[in-house]
């Protein structure tokens, strides 16, 4: 697959630690090697970035993995592979960072639902403004929320007939799933960058599935 340059901005290590430790227990190691040298990331083979925060792993790198996902496995496969890796990344490493600390206690656990979500998902959205430089943003539209991720480290540098961001949709599931206490919500992708849209954006719906 070609070559995404260099974006000059950057994903906090732990992220990308969490992400690769996935796609491993997922593919196996062989099947994540595959992936690793097809993304042009041979050098990350048997040596993951450290789990800490420092700012050090590149959106094209975080991108062309999501690419070579696809490439190798189609689309179908590529994005149920990125869906579960992304839910990883919120489960292991994320609920428990700064914004979100007291997201899952007690007191908020009693709250109603829809005030769960008005309080937790800026929380989650702030997560990333704080350790990465993906600015993310929560509005009310009404019937949804926005979440917007820019600039969009899973499809940066690449484009597509579709909207191909399901990393970032996996981790925002796994994260309504901790803040709801067990609930599933509709999550889709209504503009992306890919796709020559303005800023990746997810509509979050409201209601629950179930």
């Amino acid at each position: 697959m070609p070559r995404i340059e260099p974006s000059g901005y950057y994903y906090p290590n732990l992220m990308a630690h969490i992400y690769l430790e996935a796609m491993e227990e997922i593919m196996g190691k062989n099947g994540l090697n595959a992936i690793l040298n097809l993304a042009g990331l041979s050098h990350l083979i048997d040596n993951y970035p450290p789990a800490n925060l420092k700012k050090e792993f590149n959106f094209a790198d975080f991108s062309a993995l999501n690419g070579a996902l696809e490439e190798m496995y189609g689309p179908r496969g590529g994005r149920g592979l990125q869906l579960r890796s992304g839910r990883a990344v919120f489960a292991k490493g994320l609920q428990g960072l700064g914004s979100l600390s007291g997201v899952g206690d007690l007191a908020f656990k009693m709250l109603p639902l829809g005030t769960k979500l008005r309080a937790g998902l800026p929380a989650l959205a702030k997560v990333f403004s704080q350790v990465s430089d993906q600015n993310s943003e929560v509005k009310d539209e009404g019937e949804y929320y926005t979440y917007t991720m820019d600039p969009c480290p899973v499809c940066w540098g690449r484009t597509a007939d579709r909207p191909i961001c399901f990393a970032g949709k996996g981790v925002i599931e796994e994260g309504l799933h901790w803040l709801s206490g067990g609930k599933k919500f509709r999550v889709e992708e209504i503009d992306c960058v890919a796709m020559g849209g303005e800023i990746c954006t997810y509509a979050i719906y409201k209601e629950p599935i179930e």
